[in-house]
């Protein structure tokens, strides 16, 4: 029996898929596993991938020990509060250059696009130089404001209302209609599934930050999760890496809760891009 060509090449994908899948899920897989078990069916050779007997006690002492409610308050705080105010300006930002004439405009369009070749590594000295002089560091002012600008989202915005139909906009000004009461009435509505989708982009980029925490935030009240999780590592003695886990996995609730939320909406606005 010949196996067609086509059938050997959806084996091969399928194959290729599962592997992949594997390889993402095993560390995730893993320490779930690792975080159930005792310190004693942990260190055991050869190692176990199978659920232990010390859940209960792995996370209460990472809650307790790690502080870990403060911290994912924290991170909880900033990634919202940056996801939003980065939604809100890039709004503004990409309905200004598609609906108002004003000098310069694709002079400081394109400088918002240079900005987008920039990454955090370069601007660390300038910024943190900045929030020194603004007296911000080990603040939330920090952890925020810095980020809210976003040239992804100015360009997402811009391309989305540069498709909207002009006569729509002339229709709305003879009816009177203010432009900020058709941002907020018209335009915002149309951009309800691009919305879900960058929020749930920036949360998760946000979530994830590590060097710019590390440098201005090194105050217990202002420390973040992916920082925090530091302390769970003692340096002097054997460290309990079930422990740990337990607090990794913790950390990870937030973002899956935002993914599960959103997933449909970042679906669906990927699949609108191709189309169009």
């Amino acid at each position: 029996m010949r196996i067609s060509r086509k059938s050997w090449s959806n084996f091969t994908s399928h194959l290729v898929m599962i592997i992949v899948v594997f390889v993402v899920l095993f560390p995730m897989v893993y320490a779930l596993t690792v975080s159930t078990q005792t310190s004693k069916e942990y260190f055991r050779f050869p190692p176990r991938i199978l659920p232990g007997t010390g859940s209960p006690d792995n996370y209460r002492d990472a809650w307790i020990t790690g502080n870990l409610g403060r911290l994912l308050f924290n991170s909880s705080f900033i990634s919202l509060t940056v996801a939003v105010g980065k939604i809100v300006l890039s709004i503004i930002a990409g309905f200004a250059f598609v609906y108002f004439d004003f000098k310069g405009k694709t002079f400081f369009f394109i400088m918002i696009l240079i900005t987008h070749m920039l990454p955090l590594p370069v601007r660390i000295v300038p910024t943190y130089m900045l929030m020194t002089h603004f007296g911000w560091v080990d603040t939330y002012w920090a952890l925020t404001i810095p980020f809210f600008a976003s040239a992804t989202g100015t360009l997402l915005f811009r391309q989305l209302y540069m498709m909207i139909p002009t006569s729509l906009a002339d229709a709305s000004r003879v009816d009177g209609v203010k432009p900020m009461q058709f941002l907020w009435y018209i335009v915002v509505p149309i951009s309800k599934t691009n919305i879900a989708a960058l929020f749930l982009i920036e949360f998760i980029y946000i979530w994830n930050q590590y060097l710019w925490p590390l440098i201005v935030a090194n105050a217990e009240a202002t420390r973040v999760i992916q920082i925090g999780l530091k302390q769970l590592i003692d340096t002097d003695a054997a460290v309990d890496w079930n422990i740990v886990m337990a607090g990794t996995v913790l950390a990870m609730i937030p973002p899956l809760i935002i993914l599960i939320v959103f997933q449909s909406s970042l679906i669906k606005g990927l699949s609108l891009a191709e189309e169009k």
